[in-house]
């Protein structure tokens, strides 16, 4: 796949994450010379499916239910299925247990989910419909960075109640536990606390997600995401170099631009002297926010909930009360490990069989932790399920084990366990890495970055990619042949 030839790169990319190839993908199709380069003996970053505990028992070791990826504006265009992705959807999106009562059931029937929440549901409709009504257009607008909005109207209506913190919306939107308790499960994905502002946003994004298609698991594992983009992406004529190392500039081809699929901290070591101290200083405050911990179990029955509709559920949600998820959020926030901690689990087996042996099953948990933590959270995780899946341990026939700096191996984007690209409150959505006015682009013209701490933030969608690979499409090659041909990746400008 790699090409030889002296001089051949328009675009060298760094990383081949969703982002990396969503870039390579959109530069290729506009006629450049794009070559990625990736550290590991294969593509996707984060999506990765491996045999972690059994033979035949296969395991997503980073993200595994994807309701952005299904419902990405950018993946929307590319037609992946072409490049042999399928998506495969369980009857219902979330399932939240609550004790001594069914769980909440967030499904695509907006009306049935309104039904499940009780005395919430005339609140939940009057919530939740202005915002499903014209779910793309509002998704196009929330993943993207800073700009003027193609559904200013709708935008706003989210906005208004998105910037909310989490218990203020809780408090002002609903009376119940069961409805608090689902605004929860899909707030935490954050992994902020819940008195920050804008933790809201992903407590209606999530549901917004949910109603308009089922959240789905990619059939075969997370990593037949990855080898679908990279076929698109070589369709379009990309090139990609694996097994490389890069730890400094001068180890890239020449080429006119270089795109960093790369956390802060990996752009600022690799440029070096290729950017300016003062762009140093700011990458280097770069708040990478908590970490996970995180557990794959190989299974010889499916779990055993006390509430059987949850095995319908591709994500289960087990933070118990708003109040109970609130405490986890805001204890590793501060540095603490919560003895009661959200699990975010996942159960794709029920839905592919190709993830386990006949009549055998995976799962897919962790909960969150102090950026860096190197506690082993297996017996509370395990707790925290037994609790709504009393018999969970006896079903177990393997485990494996993933601390903070066991994610940071795996994918050094993960620094210190943080698997978002870095922590998106207030002082970083939108101004992620730093705060400038293209957020892909740094004071060199011919470096930018486009991984997952750019806007508009973690999740598998490839948006932040897009922005960045229309950054450089703009800036290096929009005055076509008015750009300098650049030959030498050491030669840069130092500021």
């Amino acid at each position: 796949m790699h090409n030889s030839r002296k001089n051949a790169y328009d675009v060298v990319i760094i990383g081949s994450g969703p982002n990396g190839l969503s870039a390579g993908i959109f530069l290729a199709q506009k006629g450049l010379r794009v070559h990625i380069i990736e550290a590991k003996a294969t593509v996707g970053g984060a999506l990765r499916t491996e045999e972690l505990t059994l033979p035949g028992f296969r395991h997503d070791v980073g993200a595994a239910v994807h309701p952005t990826g299904f419902l990405s504006p950018y993946f929307r265009t590319l037609n992946l299925e072409k490049y042999g992705l399928e998506w495969v959807h369980a009857p219902v999106s979330v399932a939240h247990p609550l004790d001594g009562e069914p769980a909440v059931i967030l499904e695509k029937s907006l009306t049935a989910t309104a039904e499940n929440l009780g005395k919430d549901a005339r609140a939940y409709l009057r919530l939740m419909r202005p915002l499903t009504e014209n779910p793309h257009a509002l998704l196009k607008d929330i993943l993207k960075p800073l700009g003027i909005p193609e559904s200013p109207l709708l935008l706003a209506r989210f906005g208004l109640r998105g910037a909310l913190p989490a218990e203020l919306a809780a408090r002002l939107f609903f009376k119940d536990r069961r409805a608090k308790a689902l605004l929860a499960g899909c707030a935490a994905h954050s992994i902020l606390p819940f008195d920050k502002f804008f933790t809201t946003a992903l407590g209606l994004v999530f549901p917004v997600c949910a109603h308009t298609a089922d959240w789905p698991v990619a059939r075969g594992g997370s990593a037949s995401i990855a080898a679908a983009l990279l076929r698109c992406f070589e369709a379009a004529g990309g090139t990609v170099q694996l097994e490389k190392q890069v730890t400094q500039m001068s180890q890239l081809p020449p080429a006119r631009a270089y795109l960093f699929d790369t956390d802060p901290r990996q752009l600022s070591h690799i440029a070096g002297e290729a950017l300016p101290t003062h762009y140093h200083k700011r990458l280097q405050k770069f708040n990478y926010g908590p970490g996970i911990f995180k557990i794959d179990y190989a299974l010889n029955a499916p779990i055993p909930w006390r509430d059987p509709n949850i095995l319908r559920a591709s994500t289960v949600h087990l933070g118990g009360t708003f109040d109970e998820t609130a405490a986890c959020a805001k204890a590793v926030w501060q540095g603490r490990h919560s003895e009661n901690p959200y699990v975010l689990l996942a159960q794709q087996s029920q839905f592919d069989g190709t993830r386990a042996p006949a009549g055998q099953h995976t799962c897919w948990a962790y909960c969150h932790v102090p950026f860096g933590s190197e506690r082993d959270m297996s017996a509370v995780i395990e707790a925290q399920i037994e609790r709504f899946a009393p018999g969970f341990r006896d079903t177990v026939i393997a485990r494996h084990g993933m601390n903070t700096k066991d994610f940071q191996a795996f994918n050094p984007n993960f620094y210190g366990g943080a698997i978002t690209g870095g922590a998106s409150d207030i002082t970083q959505l939108f101004t992620r890495p730093v705060a400038r006015l293209d957020p892909y682009s740094t004071p060199n013209p011919r470096i930018f970055i486009g991984s997952a701490s750019t806007p508009p933030g973690g999740g598998v969608h490839g948006m932040c990619g897009y922005y960045a690979g229309r950054s450089v499409w703009g800036q290096v090659f929009g005055r076509g042949g008015n750009t300098p041909k650049f030959t030498s990746p050491v030669k840069m400008t130092r500021f």
